[in-house]
């Protein structure tokens, strides 16, 4: 991700060729890619490995129809473990939100009351993301390329109607800068969990798994005591508010399927993607 949120051209340049990949049932080459963005094959390879982490083919290799199964037999991450050992994830987006707070649950049954909540739209490597913040944290991103602006929206001012919502995206610009990986930023960014407390349980198992590894529901119900309560596990997992910082995006079915995704299934293969193209970048240059 590069340092510059703000790079409007460059954002909608590779927004439109991952969705030309994604749309597409096979390998689209570089060269086609290239010229429908109206750019040289090596100068769109530069800025598309810029983004996104890794070259168009990679990319491509990871958006493959047994990419989930693949995630399970590899990166596997046991959370029993995990919160035995209090650990948190090892990745650098969890060494940057090592802090998370939950709201208590007579707050939260009060809707949100008494509670100022500050959006913004922000640019980010997965389409249009409305953020939401109170002073101890960000407590709300949603993306929008699937559903638009004003469901995504309507979908989280709902979460907490007693709320008062402020659009001040200046406030929230120096979290949103950590959260999408800006290398400029010198502060941390806390979370600000607003939801049941068996939502937050499940939150807080999903806040374990590491950056460019996955789970699965019925691993999660057991990591939190409830192994029996799988369904009721996955309905928590898609009311997760704070999307790719509680990452509910590594939550797949036993089978390997993706399962649902609240904000659509092609933002969720992309999350897992680019964190999985991420993974792989970090253990060569280091093996390297």
């Amino acid at each position: 991700m590069p340092n510059d949120l703000s790079d409007q051209y460059h954002f909608h340049v590779i927004r439109r060729a991952i969705d030309l990949i994604d749309a597409q049932d096979g390998p689209v080459q570089l060269d086609d890619l290239a010229t429908q963005m109206g750019m040289s094959a090596a100068h769109f390879q530069r800025l598309f490995s810029q983004w996104v982490g890794v070259s168009p083919k990679r990319y491509q290799q990871y958006l493959t129809l047994d990419h989930a199964r693949r995630l399970l037999a590899d990166h596997f991450t046991v959370l029993e473990t995990s919160m035995a050992t209090n650990l948190s994830g090892t990745g650098r987006l969890h060494d940057l939100f090592l802090r998370w707070e939950a709201m208590s649950p007579g707050d939260y049954a009060q809707g949100g009351e008494g509670l100022t909540i500050r959006w913004g739209w922000f640019d980010s490597p997965f389409g249009p993301a409305l953020v939401m913040g109170t002073e101890k944290g960000i407590c709300g991103i949603g993306f929008a390329s699937e559903t638009g602006e004003a469901a995504a929206m309507a979908d989280l001012t709902s979460r907490w109607p007693m709320a008062r919502f402020e659009q001040d995206a200046a406030s929230l610009r120096d979290w949103v800068e950590i959260a999408f990986g800006a290398q400029t930023a010198t502060t941390k960014a806390p979370i600000y969990m607003i939801g049941a407390p068996f939502q937050i349980k499940v939150w807080e198992a999903l806040m374990r798994i590491p950056s460019g590894h996955v789970t699965t529901y019925s691993e999660i119900a057991a990591a939190i005591g409830h192994p029996k309560a799988v369904r009721a596990v996955g309905t928590a997992v898609g009311r997760n508010p704070v999307s790719w910082l509680i990452p509910c995006h590594r939550a797949l079915r036993k089978s390997g399927a993706l399962g649902g995704y609240h904000w659509g299934l092609p933002v969720k293969r992309a999350l897992l993607a680019w964190e999985g193209a991420r993974a792989d970048h970090e253990i060569s240059a280091h093996v390297g």
